[in-house]
């Protein structure tokens, strides 16, 4: 995806132009853009439960002690809701993902209007498990 808006911010003033079904292929756009995950780190232990999609997410650690976040799912606009998720923590210390209020940086999507809520139901099981992770690395 080139020329693809790489902040939130950027990414919200785009998506608050667009309705409906060019929402849905921003969403489609941004899964496409996130960084490969391999499939050998698509386990059972990297998988986000209550998802109705297959979720994955992998946490790797950078030498400064950024957490960074592999990323994957088998639906294409699930897939844009995990980008939108790991732009809120991305490569952040442990320390400013538990004081980031992902589900307020999420708001303004309006996801749960937007989407069913077999797209959005594992949302917060993801946010719960990003969390979880940047607990055990605060430590």
């Amino acid at each position: 995806m080139t020329d693809a808006p790489t902040t939130l911010d950027a990414i919200r003033e785009e998506y608050e132009f667009l309705e409906g079904d060019d929402r849905y292929r921003l969403l489609v756009d941004l899964g496409r853009a996130l960084e490969a995950m391999p499939d050998a780190l698509k386990t059972d232990a990297t998988l986000v439960r209550g998802c109705s999609a297959s979720v994955w997410v992998y946490p790797t650690v950078a030498d400064d002690g950024r957490l960074h976040f592999l990323a994957d799912s088998n639906a294409a606009i699930t897939k844009g809701i995990i980008a939108l998720v790991l732009l809120t923590v991305q490569d952040r210390e442990p320390a400013e993902i538990i004081a980031t209020d992902i589900p307020a940086a999420l708001a303004p999507f309006e996801l749960t209007s937007q989407l069913s809520s077999n797209r959005t139901q594992g949302i917060p099981n993801m946010i719960a498990l990003i969390r979880d992770t940047a607990q055990r690395y605060a430590a």
